[in-house]
């Protein structure tokens, strides 16, 4: 019995050794996160990691050791080791196979840098400003969100915006994709049922679950088992196999004659991008128009409708420079993807921030709290402000830690369209309109956290829609 007490302690005394001698122990961070890692995992299946790693930075500082192989980074010059040397960054970890569409993997999920590479040379142009801003592209989002304010201007009563933001995004993204085969679920009870698929589920806990358990997995009852998506399925099988798809379409590249990819792989990757598109669209425009709406921040809507009312309809997008601010600061405040883009340091090991760290540490840094450390680039930051985004002195600053769709190569390949879309529904909604949080406004704004997007926890933002008289000051109830 004596020689099994020894063993042990002499087996526990190796792994202290071990861990006190790796170069991580030298990082700053709680002391329990050099030896391991369920602090983090706690905070992970309780939606909490962003703020428990965010707390975490808050005490020491841009570097932070968050687990025994993991740590966190919150500076300009780690976001361009990790995510932009040799002009991609390092490879992923095994986080995005919980991407897969399909049992694919597809340029999001994709590991490595080579393979993401060949994939995105396949689908990067369609994606590029000049083709967003296509005028077959630019009218469909523009009657999309015409439908939406037609959707929350139909009743004199509150509008629960979450709904049919949702739709929007979703109509947005797939018409951009498979026109002329777009969904229409502003419109349409059956394209309806496609959003809430998407939309309302709760898998974040079942996903973890699959991601550190793999091999049992397989093994687990199926109320373990994250969402499934059937109706959305059949749609994007469906729309993958157009004959004839309009020609500035994603599915008209991915389809081509001398496309390298499969049936299956086009659709995997359409799914892919569809499901991005409706959360980080929908959920982006949600916390933006809920800070827009409260009254003590009725001053920024009045600067917003005043700029989209002083100058021509036919003014380009890019002209507006408020309305560029305000999108800008909803995005800094409320990332879609909030928490950590983790990644494997190389081999070799690499210097960052002044520490050297191992080979196969898992780094990252979440734009949640690059948007606010450094109360120097923005002072008081978890205020909703665009003003901050227009004065000249910190403007580069600002900018360069502005972080919401990542950066470097595997930078979020969608952005174009998602800004556009965002600035598009703006325009129509507050040039025309004064919006305020509804009396019967219930629902939870705060950010839920979920694999690596987030939305508001109680998925429901009730707001009143009142049309401005001829200047402005007037609202017409």
């Amino acid at each position: 019995m004596l020689s099994v007490w020894l063993a042990t302690a002499f087996l526990i005394a190796i792994f202290l050794v071990q861990r006190l001698r790796s170069p991580i122990t030298k990082l700053p961070g709680p002391w329990h996160t050099g030896f391991t890692s369920l602090a983090l995992k706690y905070h992970e299946f309780t939606s909490n990691r962003r703020l428990f790693i965010h707390n975490l930075h808050k005490k020491y500082g841009v570097v932070v050791r968050i687990a025994p192989n993991e740590a966190s980074f919150a500076s300009l010059e780690a976001i361009r080791e990790i995510y932009a040397s040799g002009g991609s960054g390092y490879d992923k970890t095994e986080l995005y196979d919980l991407f897969r569409q399909f049992g694919m993997k597809t340029m999001f999920s994709t590991l490595d840098k080579y393979t993401h590479s060949q994939r995105k040379r396949e689908l990067a142009d369609r994606y590029a400003m000049t083709n967003v801003l296509r005028e077959e592209h630019v009218s469909a989002i523009t009657d999309r969100a015409r439908d939406f304010v037609s959707r929350c201007v139909a009743s004199s009563k509150s509008v629960d915006v979450y709904v049919w933001l949702h739709c929007y995004a979703l109509d947005g993204v797939t018409n951009f994709m498979f026109s002329p085969g777009g969904l229409q679920s502003l419109n349409s009870d059956s394209d309806f049922e496609i959003m809430e698929e998407l939309t309302y589920h709760q898998s974040l806990q079942k996903n973890l679950l699959h991601y550190y358990l793999p091999n049992l997995a397989p093994y687990f009852p199926k109320n373990l088992t994250p969402r499934h998506a059937p109706k959305t399925n059949t749609y994007v099988l469906k729309m993958s196999a157009q004959q004839d798809p309009s020609q500035h379409t994603l599915v008209a590249k991915l389809t081509r004659k001398d496309s390298p990819l499969t049936h299956a792989q086009v659709a995997a990757e359409c799914k892919d991008h569809m499901a991005a598109g409706i959360d980080t669209t929908g959920d982006g425009l949600c916390f933006l128009m809920y800070e827009l709406s409260q009254t003590h921040h009725h001053l920024f809507q009045d600067k917003l409708y005043n700029e989209l009312t002083t100058v021509s309809s036919e003014t380009p997008l890019d002209r507006f420079p408020y309305l560029d601010a305000v999108v800008k600061e909803a995005l800094r405040c409320a990332p879609p993807i909030p928490m950590s883009f983790p990644r494997f340091v190389p081999q070799g090991g690499r210097t960052i921030d002044g520490y050297y760290v191992p080979e196969k540490t898992i780094v990252s840094c979440q734009p949640y709290t690059v948007h606010r450390l450094d109360e120097d680039v923005f002072p008081e930051p978890d205020r909703f402000n665009p003003d901050r985004w227009l004065e000249e002195k910190g403007a580069a600053e600002r900018n360069r830690l502005f972080f919401a769709f990542s950066t470097g190569g595997r930078g979020c390949t969608g952005r174009n369209l998602a800004m556009v879309e965002m600035k598009v529904l703006l325009r129509e909604v507050y040039s025309r309109f004064r919006t305020t949080v509804a009396v019967d406004m219930a629902g939870c704004m705060d950010i839920d956290d979920q694999i690596i997007s987030a939305r508001p926890r109680g998925q429901s933002c009730r707001l009143m829609f009142c049309e401005r008289a001829e200047g402005g000051d007037a609202i017409i109830q």
